[in-house]
């Protein structure tokens, strides 16, 4: 039998950590920037204006790149619950095996059959053909993100289930899809990934913008990027609050992590309300060794109301409680970086407002093009740090409330555990470095090898370039005898 605080555990959740660590950065861009595409696509459409041609389709070879780095990497995270967490995967079976059979539709089949068309299908099929598989590319992103969020939000709140002869069993279909924390999660992700990929059209428009290559192409990307930002930004920030507020109400415990809060009461009787702006918590004596401290922002934050009660670890046995350490400091990092990007958004409607959006005005600001450049990588650990705080914050469990992590180990070797979790390093960080290789080079070409769209299309007398342009079909003339 493995203890809960075995070694195997152990060396299983940090082998899973490392494999969905390294494969979240990928689908948030993916979902994202194929909106993104599809609105590039649709302004050109209707404007007839090169410029967001060639915008598209330099966008397109980012979201390409990405998009084959997700699925490396996804395809070995489905492998892993299975080597990592076999007992887990079984019992699951019920409710995860459907939820993900609906993932596999909406992502190998109908993902799949319209993102060769988008691809690949540039002056072969018709405008209006392209744009609608460009559209379902996106829809079916956001689907199969969907059914993601469902499984995992499960884990948080499993509503809608009995656990019965090793077995989550489906008592309420409704309840279990529904469930608490996916009507919060999904939203709040969903919008990370649009965060995720403006940022980084903005932070590659900038850095064209700062070396004056295509500079006045690339301000014309920025411009209703950042106007997309004002409304994108703040409403995460609004949806990471109800997430909030979420949690608290069904994992309590992981609140109290996220807020080093230690003491529901004070020493007097009264709720403890202050928030912790930076503390080194202790968990095995249940208290903040040091912490800064803000009267009342606790409650406020979580009940909103000035001496609302938020429970404290001392509610929970012992080993009921998660680690505190990294979800404290994980949910404070991405509080501060939604904060921070929000500010860089309002930054560029000032600029805006006080009519310095051109590009020569943009370009007498390296400050702010820089800040936007280093804005790009900021979404990446704002997602790393939440997704960290989400599941180090649901621990001891696996599923929440009804089976420990330990439970839901393989019963494997030391030696099995190394073997797969090297093999499992070496993997992703050849995604990750190739992944990274080819942005560089996409980024260092730029626009200028990008094909007109007449061009490609062969319009106003332009031949198609070979493999490319809309074939027209040639009937041979049969021969007469004598012709032979």
């Amino acid at each position: 039998m493995i203890m809960e605080n075995a070694l195997p555990v152990l060396l299983s959740r940090l082998d899973f950590a490392w494999i969905t660590t390294m494969h979240i950065i990928w689908p948030p861009m993916t979902i994202g920037m194929s909106f993104l595409l599809f609105f590039l696509e649709v302004a050109w459409l209707r404007s007839k204006d090169e410029r967001w041609y060639k915008l598209n389709r330099f966008f397109e070879k980012i979201f390409i790149i990405n998009f084959g780095a997700g699925v490396a990497t996804g395809v070995t995270m489905e492998m892993a619950f299975g080597i990592l967490y076999g007992p887990f995967s079984q019992a699951v079976g019920p409710f995860f095996g459907n939820i993900l059979g609906f993932e596999t539709i909406t992502a190998f089949m109908y993902e799949a059959g319209f993102i060769g068309l988008m691809v690949f299908g540039w002056g072969k099929i018709s405008k209006g053909m392209h744009l609608f598989a460009t559209f379902n590319v996106a829809v079916a992103s956001s689907l199969s993100a969907y059914w993601i969020l469902v499984a995992n939000s499960w884990m948080q709140s499993p509503n809608g289930v009995q656990y019965k002869d090793g077995l989550f069993q489906v008592t309420n279909w409704w309840n279990a899809i529904f469930n608490d924390n996916s009507l919060w999660g999904f939203p709040h992700m969903w919008v990370a990934t649009f965060e995720l990929s403006l940022f980084i059209f903005a932070g590659v428009s900038a850095w064209f913008i700062l070396k004056n290559r295509n500079a006045k192409l690339f301000t014309k990307a920025l411009k209703p990027t950042m106007l997309a930002l004002l409304i994108i930004t703040p409403l995460q920030i609004y949806l990471g609050d109800g997430l909030g507020r979420s949690v608290a109400e069904t994992q309590p415990t992981s609140l109290a992590a996220m807020e080093g809060h230690f003491h529901t009461y004070l020493p007097n009787g009264q709720p403890n309300t202050a928030w912790n702006l930076i503390a080194i918590p202790d968990d095995a004596k249940g208290e903040n060794l040091f912490s800064i401290q803000i009267p009342h922002v606790l409650s406020l934050l979580e009940t909103h109301t000035w001496n609302g009660m938020v429970s404290g670890m001392d509610q929970f046995p012992m080993n009921d409680r998660p680690p505190v350490l990294l979800p404290f400091y994980g949910f404070r990092v991405m509080v501060a970086i939604g904060s921070f990007l929000f500010l860089v958004a309002l930054w560029a409607l000032v600029l805006r407002l006080k009519g310095k959006f051109s590009t020569r005005e943009l370009q007498k600001r390296p400050i702010f093009l820089k800040a936007l450049v280093f804005s790009a990588f900021l979404p990446y650990i704002a997602i790393w740090t939440g997704w960290w705080t989400r599941e180090v914050g649901r621990q001891p469990w696996v599923v929440y409330g009804m089976m420990r992590t330990y439970e839901g180990v393989s019963k494997m070797s030391m030696t099995q555990e190394i073997i797969w979790f090297a093999g499992y390093i070496v993997f992703e960080l050849a995604v990750w470095a190739g992944a990274w290789y080819f942005f560089s080079r996409v980024i260092a070409k730029g626009v200028d090898d990008i094909p007109s769209s007449a061009e490609v299309h062969g319009e106003h007398g332009h031949a198609a370039p070979a493999g490319g342009g809309m074939a027209k079909p040639a009937f041979a003339k049969p021969l007469l005898k004598e012709e032979r």
